[in-house]
C-alpha cells in the first residue's frame, strides 16, 4: 500500500519517523476493517485560541492557531449511500445512511454529528456520498482544544476531496460543523473552532460580517473577508505553548457553555441590538441600566474589551513584540476568569480544576517573572494554556505534572498545515 510521502509528512509535522508510523498503523487498520488497500490520507489539527475567548458567536474577533496535535484518517468512497467510520478507541462504528438523514436522532454522539454535517453540506449545495474511513486522533477529547471540530474538519476534507473537486471553502467547512453542533448536539457554538482547525497556522478571525449576513450573503463571502493568516508562532519569540489537561472534561457542561452566547445576546438585545457586534461599548454603557442580568452585562463588557485585546495581540504578533503579546494574553485570561466567568461550573462550585491549575501555574511563573497562563477554549472545565520561555518548559512540565499527571501536560507548537488531503508516495 502507498503511504503518505515523506516530503509531505516533513512539511506537516516537521519530522517523518513518528508520523509515518501513525499512518502505517492507520492504513493497516483501514485494511482490516474494510478489506481494501485503496485509500487516501487526511489530517485536521486541533486548535489553540491565543486571544479572543467567547467572541465568535457574537460577531467578534479572535487570534487563533492550529496545533501540532491532530486527527488523521484513511478513507475511500464505497459506492453506496452509507458513511461508515471506525474511530480508534470507540467501540461502535459510526454508520450514517444518507437516505435517512431526517430520521437521525439528536445528541447521539458522533453518529448525530456526522449526519448533521451531511445534511448541512447538502443544504449548502455540496455533494455527499458514501465513504469508509478509519480515524485516529491525538487531540485531547472534551478538553478545550476542539477535538470535535478537528473531527468535523477531517470529515469535511474527505467530502471535499472525493465528491466536490475542492470547491468547498474553509468558511463552508466551518458552517457545516457549526450547523451539526447547533442542530444535532444542541450546542450553541460559533465558528472559531472550525476555522482555526481548517485553515492552519496563526489566523486573525473577524466574524462581524458573517454574524449579521443572510445565507445568500454568507455564500458570497470569501475566506479572506473573515480570516487573515499571520506569520507567527510562539517559537519565533523563544517561547513554548503548553496545554495542561486539568482532569475534567467539559462534555457534560453544554448548558453552561451555551449560556455564554445566550447571555451576550440577551445583553445586546437589552440595548436594542441582536448581537454585540452591532453595538459598541460606549453605547452599551450608556444603556447599562436596561440590562437586568448582571452576569450578562459582565460578559458583554468582556466581549468589547476582548476585541480590543485581539487587535493588540495581532499587532504584537506582527511586530514580534513579546511584552505586548504576553500582556494581551494575560489580560484576556484574567477577564475570562473575572468577567466572562467560565473557569468553573456554578452547578458544582467546589470543583475548580481550571482555577486551581491556573493558581498553581501562576505560582510557578512568579518565580521567573516571565510567561502567562489562561483558561483555554470554552472553559468551565478542561484545559489551561501556559506560554513561557523555552528554557523554563521542562521545569514547568515537571512541576505541574505533580498535580495533574505528566500524561496530561502537552508542550506543543503552532503548525502551518490545516485540514487537508495528504499526498502519497508516487
Amino acid at each position: 500500500m502507498n503511504l503518505p510521502g515523506l516530503q509531505a509528512l516533513e512539511q506537516i509535522y516537521g519530522e517523518t519517523e513518528r508520523p509515518l508510523a501513525r499512518f502505517q498503523s492507520l492504513a493497516e487498520n483501514y485494511q482490516k476493517n474494510f478489506g481494501s488497500e485503496e485509500m487516501e490520507f487526511f489530517t485536521a489539527p486541533g486548535r489553540t485560541e491565543i486571544v479572543g475567548n467567547h467572541t465568535d458567536h457574537n460577531g467578534g474577533k479572535i487570534l487563533a492557531g492550529s496545533i501540532s496535535l491532530d486527527t488523521i484518517g484513511a478513507a475511500a468512497p464505497n459506492g453506496t449511500d452509507v458513511i461508515t467510520i471506525v474511530s480508534e478507541g470507540y467501540r461502535d462504528k459510526i454508520i450514517v445512511d444518507l437516505t435517512k438523514l431526517d430520521r437521525v436522532p439528536k445528541n447521539k454522539g458522533s453518529f448525530s454529528l456526522v449526519a448533521g454535517m451531511a445534511m448541512a453540506a447538502r443544504e449548502m449545495g455540496f455533494a455527499v456520498a458514501g465513504f469508509n474511513a478509519y480515524v485516529s486522533t491525538e487531540v485531547i477529547a472534551a478538553a478545550g482544544v476542539s477535538s470535535s471540530a478537528s473531527f468535523e474538519m477531517l470529515v469535511c476534507t474527505i467530502m471535499n476531496y472525493f465528491f466536490n473537486d475542492g470547491r468547498m471553502r474553509y468558511i463552508d467547512y466551518a458552517r457545516i460543523g457549526q450547523y451539526a453542533e447547533n442542530h444535532f448536539w444542541d450546542k450553541a457554538s460559533g465558528l472559531m473552532d472550525q476555522m482555526a482547525c481548517a485553515v492552519g497556522g496563526t489566523i486573525l478571525l473577524d466574524f462581524s460580517k458573517i454574524a449579521t449576513a443572510s445565507p445568500e450573503e454568507v455564500a458570497a463571502l470569501d475566506d479572506a473577508e473573515i480570516c487573515k493568516q499571520v506569520d507567527f508562532s510562539f517559537s519565533q519569540l523563544g517561547y513554548d505553548l503548553v496545554i495542561v489537561n486539568t482532569g475534567k472534561g467539559h462534555a457534560d457542561l453544554s448548558d453552561e457553555y451555551s449560556s455564554v452566547p445566550l447571555e451576550m445576546k440577551e445583553a445586546a438585545q437589552a440595548v436594542g441590538a441582536h448581537l454585540l457586534c452591532e453595538t459598541d461599548e460606549e453605547t452599551f454603557l450608556g444603556s447599562l441600566s436596561a440590562v437586568s442580568n448582571d452576569r450578562a452585562a459582565l460578559r458583554a463588557l468582556h466581549f468589547f474589551e476582548e476585541n480590543k485585546r485581539v487587535d493588540a495581540a495581532y499587532q504584537a504578533s506582527l511586530d514580534r513584540d513579546e511584552k505586548a503579546l504576553l500582556r494581551a494574553i494575560d489580560e484576556s485570561g484574567r477577564s475570562s476568569w473575572e468577567w466572562l466567568q467560565n473557569c468553573y461550573s456554578i452547578r458544582n462550585f467546589k470543583e475548580q480544576k481550571v482555577t486551581l491549575t491556573l493558581a498553581l501555574t501562576r505560582l510557578f511563573l512568579s518565580r521567573t517573572g516571565k510567561g502567562v497562563c489562561r483558561v483555554h477554549g470554552g472553559g468551565f472545565a478542561g484545559v489551561i494554556a501556559c506560554v513561557l520561555p523555552q528554557a523554563e518548559t521542562a521545569d514547568y512540565v515537571e512541576y505541574i505534572a505533580q498535580y495533574v499527571g505528566k500524561e496530561n501536560v502537552y508542550p506543543m507548537n503552532i503548525r502551518t498545515f490545516g485540514a487537508g488531503h495528504i499526498l502519497r508516495e508516487a
